[in-house]
This record gives structure tokens, sequence and C-alpha cells, in this order.
């Protein structure tokens, strides 16, 4: 077993509290008074500092010693939090972050800058230096000449892999420090358990400390002890500020804390609860979880081989085996798909700084909402959506969000919105990027189209085929190129991504109310439920995602020739002849069926032999001989052992050879 490296897992925490604390800077900046979120981002510089020095992480520490000891000024209500205070933080934050991943990426005049303006914030300095909270004293608190300091921890500490000695340490280097153990709870030595703690310590601190000092060395174990504090010359204080236990059948809500120095073990049920919720999640690197889908496909593929020979034979033994192995396989890749299934909310929280600069940047107000944060995706989806998102919601501001004079003259609010929502919708989600801009212009896109020959002059196109040239390379409909956008970059990628990911784009606008883009993809790339159909004496699968319905190809429409149109229900829908598409010679079978799929808004018909049913399909990828092949997403190895390739729906109907869509419309 491969052991992991100390410092890879200090990045990995290090990157979770960073995203936190860049989530709580944000916040700060709509709801400045709020003193639990100026908590929760001075915990996270704290734990980041104290890490960061553990793991020989000197330059983080020592940086994210002064943002914290700046900081500590908004914590105590010193200083209010202000706009520019939290872009400055915002910076301070980068700057860390790159110091953990590249520290010989940035030399030390910039850390050295931020650290200067943080100083001038929080100081009292001009210009827009944050100003002392109203009704707070203008003087600092008197702190007294000492302390005497009481604490006992709960037995069960050390095995929580906190160490006493070290925290003793903290305190000494605040002050001169007279330390006496505490002995009475100190069992016999038979009845000593090396991992149990039984014992406290009084401590006589000399020296002007203030109490948040002390109170911050026990930051992060407040849950798992009792602590008294009392200054010099003063009767000692209750040994904390928390409600004393009552007698009830359960433990009161924080006993640890509430439990007096004399009855440490009345403090147990705290860390029990600790130790169950740490174990409801584990830390698993991201290889191992491709890995086990892996062997789950495999596993997938022995089974459906194993049904096939089953079927071949009469012993009922051996099919009730089949069947059992069948149902806990789909129990197993139901599992596996569920393990790797994250909520893109963790996508949605890293745009909220994307907006903030670029409204910032391009002096738009613009107010970020989401929705749909809990719609779970596939890990792998997740973090190729990253990029296209990004693009989406940069051209949205850029060039959909008019500015604030604009948007008066349209009578519109000077503040733009930008929403990104999510939502399952049968086995797919649906990701949008929707604005309140001006809305696309349809004339004009069209005439950019013309100009670059991506369309004859004339030929009838909707306007959702207009507004799909947005997405070609090269295309670009902006006036002025600027620093964000404007020469056609981008938007490609887009496409190609989401098409990579077997999803499909659709847009649509309200001219000066803006614009919906909707991105559907499959809810996993590894494991699908298709539907097996036949054409000639090749096996295909298509994905049941897409399929609506199945019918049989009427008598009168089995000739090849004419106008390929099938009238379902009053609605006329376009067919694809497979056979023809897939050079298929043999003879055709007389009951031929007709696959209806959705392509976006439309509906159309694949023309096969015979549908041979639903197939659990393990997607393989083609290789790079077969880059150029855009009628299939990739294949799949049946029971008997032989391939089948995956339709790509959206391809096979909208580009390459065929599209009877558009051939619909402009019969129509």
């Amino acid at each position: 077993m491969t052991a992991l490296d100390p410092t890879d897992v200090f990045r990995a925490e290090a990157a979770e509290l960073l995203a936190c604390l860049e989530t709580t800077l944000l916040d700060l900046g709509d709801r400045p008074e709020d003193r639990g979120l100026i908590d929760t981002a001075f915990r996270a510089l704290h734990t980041i500092k104290g890490s960061g020095a553990m793991f020989g992480f000197e330059q983080v520490a020592a940086f994210t010693h002064d943002f914290e000891t700046a900081f500590d000024r908004v914590r105590r209500g010193e200083v209010r939090v202000s706009v520019d205070l939290v872009n400055v933080s915002l910076s301070a934050k980068d700057h860390i972050r790159t110091l953990i991943e590249d520290p010989d990426a940035t030399a030390p005049v910039i850390g050295e800058a931020i650290l200067a303006e943080l100083g001038r914030l929080v100081g009292g300095g001009a210009g827009t230096a944050a100003a002392p909270l109203p009704g707070e004293a203008a003087q600092a608190p008197e702190v007294p000449a000492g302390w005497r300091i009481g604490f006992s921890f709960d037995p069960d500490i050390l095995r929580n892999g906190t160490n006493p000695l070290a925290l003793l340490d903290e305190l000494r280097d605040l002050g001169a420090c007279t330390v006496v153990p505490r002995l009475d709870a100190l069992p016999d030595l038979e009845a000593l358990d090396p991992e149990a703690l039984a014992i406290g310590w009084d401590v006589t601190l000399l020296g002007a400390v203030s109490r948040e000092a002390i109170e911050d060395v026990f930051l992060f174990v407040r849950d798992e002890m009792s602590l008294s504090l009392a200054p010099l010359a003063a009767a000692p204080e209750a040994p904390s500020p928390e409600p004393a236990p009552v007698s009830e059948p359960s433990p009161p809500p924080v006993p640890a804390l509430a439990a007096s120095p004399a009855a440490p073990a009345a403090a147990r049920a705290t860390p029990r609860r600790t130790e169950e919720r740490a174990a409801t999640t584990v830390r698993v690197e991201a290889q191992r979880l491709d890995a086990l889908m892996d062997r789950v496909g495999e596993l997938v593929i022995a089974q459906a081989r194993l049904s096939q020979l089953a079927g071949l034979q009469e012993d009922p033994a051996i099919k009730a085996i089949s069947e059992e192995i069948e149902r806990l396989s789909a129990r197993l890749r139901d599992t596996t798909i569920g393990i790797r299934m994250v909520p893109i909310g963790s996508l949605f929280g890293r745009f909220r700084r994307l907006v903030h600069d670029l409204s910032r940047d391009l002096g738009k107000p613009v107010d970020f909402v989401t929705e749909g944060e809990e719609t779970e995706l596939d890990k792998t989806m997740i973090e190729r959506l990253a990029d296209p998102l990004v693009h989406l919601i940069r051209n949205a501001i850029d060039h959909g969000i008019e500015d604030p004079a604009r948007r008066g003259a349209a009578a519109k609010a000077a503040t733009g919105r930008i929403a990104l929502t999510a939502e399952h919708v049968g086995a797919q989600v649906l990701v949008s990027v929707s604005d309140d801009g001006a809305g696309l212009d349809a004339a004009r896109i069209r005439a950019k189209a013309e100009e670059k020959g991506l369309v004859q002059p004339g030929a009838v196109l909707t306007d959702q085929q207009i507004y799909q040239f947005l997405f070609a390379p090269g295309f670009s409909t902006a006036r002025e190129i600027s620093a964000l956008s404007g020469r056609g970059v981008g938007m490609d990628v887009v496409k190609k991504t989401i098409e990579s990911l077997r999803g499909t784009i659709d847009v649509s606008t309200d001219p000066g109310a803006g614009t919906t883009v909707v991105l559907r993809l499959p809810l996993t790339l590894a494991i699908i439920e298709g539907l097996l159909i036949r054409v000639g004496d090749g096996r295909y699968v298509v994905p049941l995602s897409a399929v609506e319905e199945c019918v049989e190809l009427p008598e009168s429409e089995r000739s090849e020739r004419g106008r390929d149109f099938l009238d379902i229900r009053g609605d006329l829908v376009p067919f694809l002849r497979l056979r023809q598409l897939f050079g298929a010679t043999d003879a055709p079978d007389p009951h031929q069926k007709v696959i209806v799929v959705s392509v976006g808004e439309a509906r159309v018909g694949l023309v096969a032999d015979q549908i041979i049913g639903n197939h659990q399909t393990v997607i393989k990828s083609l290789s790079k001989l077969q880059a150029d092949v855009t009628t299939f997403s990739g294949a799949t190895i049946l029971g008997d052992g032989t391939a089948a390739l995956i339709i790509d729906v959206g391809q096979l109907v909208t580009g390459g050879r065929a599209d009877p869509v558009r051939e619909f419309q402009e019969v129509a």
C-alpha cells in the first residue's frame, strides 16, 4: 500500500480551506456585519498558518501569519469590512495559493505589497480605509498583567491527534508561565490507559496578554476541553461561558465545554460524535475511483457474457446464478456511479469570484444567482464543464449585460443579473447560463455568417440554427477586441467540449430582455443504458436517454425513394435510413423499426432492421485512428465478445452527410 505524501495531503486540505476562504470573503462583501463569516475566515487562515508551518511551508506560514494579524482587527470589531478590504483579502488568498502550488512563480515584493495594502486598510489610513465600527470604544480594551488559566481535556483527545504539550508551548510563547499539573484524576498504574489523557493543568501566565490571544491557542480543541480564565488578582471564573449541563437522559449539546475541571469524564460524549462525523466521509484519490469504474465495467461485460451463455443452457441452477449475478452487478454499477456523483454546487462556487472580478473590471454591477447546486453529476463531467462555463459567463457579462448607462436608458435596473442553474430532466442534466442583457441580434449574426462563408445568402434558417453560428471557430460579432473577448476564440471550445461529453447546446433569446444557453448533458460518461439495434449485419447502440419511442415503419415508407417523413399522431417526423448511411448490402428486414430520438427541440427517426433490446453499455473510447469519425461516440463489448458502435445521435442528425431536420424545415 502506497503511503500518501504529507505535502500532497497538505495541498489538498489547503485547497479546500482556500475555497472556503474565498467563498466567505465574497459573502462578506454582501454581508459585512456578519460575525459568523468573519470568524470562519479567521479560522481558515489560522489553520492554513499552522498546517503550513507543520509541513515545512515557511513562506505560506509567514505570509498567512501577517494576513491573519491584519484580519484579527476585523475579528475584534476594531475595523469594519469594506469593499476594498474584501478585494485585497482575495488577492492575499490568491497569493497564498501561489505560494503553496508554485512558490518560485511569485516574487516576495508581491506579498509585501499586498500586506502593505492590508495594513493601510485595517490601520485606519486615508482613502477607503476601514473605520471603527459604530458604538465600539475608541481605545483598546484594558489588558490585565497576567492570567490564571485552568484547563483539562477529554480523555480521548490523544487519539484524535492533539498534543497538549504543544498547546503549553504556545502559552509559553505568550509570556512567562508557571505550569502545575492536575493529578487528582490519575488512576492507579494497573488501570492506567496510556492512550487516555487523565491529567489537566493550571497555568499562571505573566504579561499583558489579551483574553482573545489565550483563547486562540485552544481554538481548535474547545469542543474537547474545559477552560477557565481569570485575570491575576481576581477571583477565578466559571469554567466556561457555556450553560452548565443539566440532568437529562441525553447529554447536553456541548458537554466538553460545560464540564468542570474536576470531572473530565463528563466530556466523553462530544468526541464520540466527532468520530462518528469523521467516519462519514473518506478522502479517496480520483485515480482509484476511475480504476473502480473500469473494474465494474469489465464485470458488466462479463455478466452479459454469462447471461448469454446461461440462456443457451437448460439447467435452471445456472440460470438462477446468472440472474443473481446480473442483479448484484447492476446494484454494484449503480453504487459505483453514485460514488462518482458530485453535487454541481462544488463547481458553481468557483464562478462567484469570476463574476466578482469581471463586474469590477468592466464597471458593470452584476448579481450572480445559482440554483440547483444539489444536482449531482459525474465528477469527470464536472471537471470538464469548468472551462465551457467560464467562457459562457464571461461572454454573458462582456457582451450580454449592458453598462449601467444603457440599462438606465432601457428602463432596466442598473445591476445586471447572471443566473447559473442545474436540474435533472430524465436521464440528463440541464445546466443553464442566463442573463438579463440586450439579447442576441439574429440578423447581425446571420450577416456575419454570410460574410465568413458559413451560409449561402438567402438560405432558409431558423433562429436556433443561426444562433449555432456563434459556436463556429473564429466567429465573433464584437465590434471591438477587448482583453476579455472579441477574437472569436472560446465559444468553439464550448461546443467541442460539450459534444465530447455527448451533450448538446440550445440557445434562446428575448431581444432586449436577455439570453439563455442550455447545456444538455448525460449523467455519466462511464456506463449508460442503451438500446441495442441491428442494421444489416452490424449491431449498434443508441443511448436510451435520447430515445422517445419506437414504432414500426409503415409499408408505404419502405421504398427508398422520395422524401423520408413519418406521420406520428399528426406530427411530421423526418427519419434517416441507417442502412443507407452505414452501407448495408444484405436484404432489408421486412418489418423495419423506427427509433424516434430527440435532438434539442427536434424529433428524428432512425430506421433499423431490428430492435434487440436494452443493453447496459460500458463505453470504450475509439482509438486515435478513428479521431475523425463523428457519427459514433465510442464502442462497447457485447456478451458474445463482439463490438458494437455507439451512435452519437446529435452528430448523426445535425452533421456529416445528412441533416433531415434542416431538409424538413426547408421543404416546409
